[in-house]
């Protein structure tokens, strides 16, 4: 395994690794299920996750440490350096997303159900917030015993869930300066408790909103060749420009255009002076997400112009693929297997490319790093619960196996 250099030439204190780690990470099992249910109860979407973030600050302040709240006024960045550290050293960091979704939670028979009509942690970022949380609480321990060896940072990041993603606030508010790498994990509930799902290079795809927007002088459908006809350009544009797209771009690529929106007109004998579409451009790699604003404004305009429409084509960026760096997958791999394998089974798993789209991409512009798929499947569930479906849950223990996880990383096993 080849993994890169430290950035500058570092020492710290002497440290020993926990030998009770398993038991450390036990001791907090209740409380951080408790803070799961406590979120899931009060979910919060994205930039408005004020109490979540009243929650952790308090929290973390009682163990020790001292958390900065982003300038948003919602997530945290805080800070575990081992006395000695020596300026530069790279930060190990771990992410924890914190917002929740606008969708009614669908679930009947469990205490935890939202109170709040229209919002639910239906994408496991209460369980991923708190894995973080009591990673950072066993690592306070750590760092008070003089065990933790290598400094530490902590993510809480809001609005995972926006375009083009809370990370970028972090970014901004300086949460990446001097991370050296960073993990993170995202609930599965196709992976069973108790297990990961690693995949090295692109985990997740690109994702990005455009808006096509048709104008023209409007008119009688008796007269077309008079005038521009919207509806008909409109539907070219919506039959033709995936085909275009594909056919421009390399098919390795995997470029997807798919429409969620078309809209044009009033009355079936007039012709509209105004049509719009919508849709959603995907993408499997960093090259074709770089790419495909050009070619498609040059579709655009090619097939707007050849039926005399005015046309404006607004291209919202929104995330990057995930493209998990080989040497972080191996240090998720190894530290799994020295946590949890017991011969019974594996406990690591190969996992698929999503074409969903994941903000953590933004890290990864600024240190290598990778993204876990956290089991979540309970064994006697039947089937799996969709995420962003109303009705998903998770199997509790999956938050020890991620905070063991990752206080291993951080004690044992990761290098930068």
């Amino acid at each position: 395994m080849n993994d890169p250099q430290p950035a500058a030439a570092a020492t710290v204190t002497a440290a020993r690794p926990p030998a009770d780690l398993r038991a450390r990470v036990a001791s907090y099992r209740d409380e951080l299920i408790e803070l799961r249910r406590d979120l899931h109860r009060h979910p919060e979407l994205g930039r408005q996750e004020f109490r979540t973030t009243r929650l952790l600050r308090e929290r973390l302040v009682a163990a020790g440490l001292e958390p900065r709240v982003l300038p948003g006024g919602t997530g945290l960045l805080v800070d575990l350096v081992p006395p000695g550290t020596a300026p530069g050293t790279p930060l190990l960091a771990f992410r924890a997303d914190i917002d929740a979704l606008p969708i009614d939670d669908a679930k009947q028979d469990v205490p935890y159900r939202s109170t709040l009509p229209g919002r639910a942690h239906a994408c496991g970022h209460d369980v991923h917030t708190a894995v973080v949380l009591g990673t950072g609480l066993v690592l306070a321990e750590a760092l008070a015993a003089g065990e933790l060896a290598r400094p530490v940072r902590l993510i809480f990041q809001p609005a995972e869930e926006m375009m083009p993603g809370g990370a970028l606030d972090v970014v901004a508010a300086g949460g990446m300066e001097g991370v050296g790498r960073i993990f993170a994990v995202h609930c599965d509930p196709k992976v069973p408790v108790g297990r990961i799902g690693l995949k090295t290079g692109a985990i997740t795809s690109a994702c990005d909103k455009v808006r096509i927007a048709l104008d023209g002088p409007g008119g009688h459908t008796a007269r077309p060749h008079l005038t521009t006809d919207l509806v008909t350009a409109v539907a070219k544009l919506a039959a033709e420009l995936p085909a275009g797209l594909s056919r421009r771009m390399d098919p390795r690529w995997g470029v997807s255009l798919v429409w969620g929106r078309i809209a044009s007109g009033s009355a079936p004998n007039v012709i509209p002076q105004h049509a719009e579409l919508e849709g959603t451009v995907r993408c499997l790699e960093l090259a074709g997400w770089r790419e495909a604003p050009e070619v498609l404004e040059e579709l655009v305009a090619h097939l707007a112009e050849t039926h005399r429409a005015k046309w404006t084509l607004d291209y919202h960026r929104g995330v990057p693929p995930v493209v998990n760096e080989a040497a972080s997958i191996d240090q998720l791999e190894t530290a799994m297997n020295a946590r949890f394998a017991d011969g019974s089974g594996p406990v690591v798993e190969p996992t698929e490319q999503s074409l969903g789209g994941e903000d953590f991409s933004w890290y990864l512009e600024h240190a290598p790093g990778a993204l876990a798929r956290l089991g979540v499947r309970g064994p006697h569930e039947k089937g799996s619960r969709d995420l962003h479906q109303g009705d998903f849950d998770a199997d509790e223990r999956a938050i020890g196996i991620g905070v063991e996880l990752f206080a291993a990383l951080a004690l044992e096993h990761a290098r930068i």
